[in-house]
């Protein structure tokens, strides 16, 4: 990649300028989020691509995993190509990732970045790594989309029902249905004037906020049973193995709002959920109360992700990850 241009010391505003000047002075970008793609990534790389070809760019989407179902009805969403079953050999001299907190998280989709490619880097981690040759990064916003919105307006786009979509859709699902503490002032203002581009805000929380899948009810059901505290009931966790994943048939979307079980009892400060990957792989999901900064502990472990919600992926066995996680986190605990 181009030589980094560390924006950390620069204001809001002017990284808001760089990165509208960056779009407009290039072209043929690849757009990429981040791994097993969330609402927010997934709204962030239609939106980006809606952005694109309202300025009459070339541009590619392109990610390493599949789509989630439910975010199908953005549009765009059917153009974001899956790098696996893509197999594609271009490599791209300019490139905008969205949502990811650092470089580790945009996968194998890396592999078609060109060597002195030029890469502009929009997120809102605490956590992020100021990777890239660009950036525009805010840690206070509720969701990627939010920076999203303030480009859009920087760059004089005009709005319409599919752009205002994607990003309400992202701060939708970043902000919980608008209930988490990120939902400030400043995300109702912007849902309320998306609102008034037609979009259906309650068709859009009723998918994807309440209709969840058989197979995602099936591994509730065994991740329950493994339903499991310290002796304080400050940290409480759960497991899913691969046989719960074989005999659920459950993909990785059905993961999500799993960790939202244990952090929702009353008098926990850290919920876990681990996830078997392989014999040697574990994906642990954290969250906090509000005591513990879990991204600090996630981080620790090679994660990243903000304050109350994290993650990280562990190179070790199950058990191994969850006794090696749990020690780490009572030492965070009065």
């Amino acid at each position: 990649m181009k030589e980094n241009v560390r924006s950390s010391g620069w204001s809001y505003q002017e990284q808001l300028k760089a990165a509208g000047e960056f779009i407009l002075q290039h072209d043929d970008f690849l757009v990429v989020s981040h791994i097993q793609p969330d609402g927010d990534a997934v709204s962030s790389t239609c939106a980006v691509g809606l952005l694109l070809g309202k300025l009459n760019k070339r541009y590619t989407m392109m990610n390493e995993g599949a789509i989630p179902d439910k975010f199908h009805m953005l549009d765009g969403s059917d153009r974001v190509i899956e790098y696996a079953s893509a197999g594609p050999t271009e490599t791209y001299q300019t490139v905008i990732t969205v949502d990811c907190a650092d470089f580790s998280r945009v996968g194998e989709v890396k592999n078609l970045f060109a060597d002195q490619a030029a890469l502009l880097n929009i997120d809102h981690h605490p956590t992020n790594d100021y990777f890239g040759s660009l950036q525009l990064i805010k840690e206070d916003a509720a969701a990627t989309c939010e920076i999203l919105y303030d480009l859009i307006e920087q760059l004089q786009v005009d709005w319409d029902k599919p752009l205002a979509e994607c990003v309400y859709t992202g701060l939708l699902t970043d902000t919980g249905g608008f209930r988490y503490s990120n939902t400030s002032s400043k995300v109702m203002e912007i849902a309320s004037r998306l609102l008034g581009y037609e979009v259906n805000g309650h068709l859009l929380a009723e998918q994807l906020l309440e209709k969840v899948s058989l197979s995602h009810i099936l591994l509730l059901k065994k991740a329950l049973h493994t339903l499991s505290f310290d002796k304080r009931n400050q940290i409480g966790y759960m497991i899913v193995t691969l046989e719960d994943m074989r005999d659920t048939q459950a993909k990785t979307d059905d993961f999500e709002g799993l960790v939202n079980y244990p952090i929702n009892i009353d008098g926990v400060e850290v919920g876990l959920l681990f996830r078997e990957v392989d014999a040697d792989t574990v994906k642990c999901s954290l969250r906090s109360a509000g005591k513990v900064d879990v991204s600090k502990l996630a981080k620790e472990f090679g994660g990243g992700g903000h304050v109350r919600a994290a993650g990280t992926t562990l190179r070790m066995p199950l058990e191994r990850a969850v006794e090696s996680v749990i020690e780490r986190v009572k030492k965070e605990l009065p």
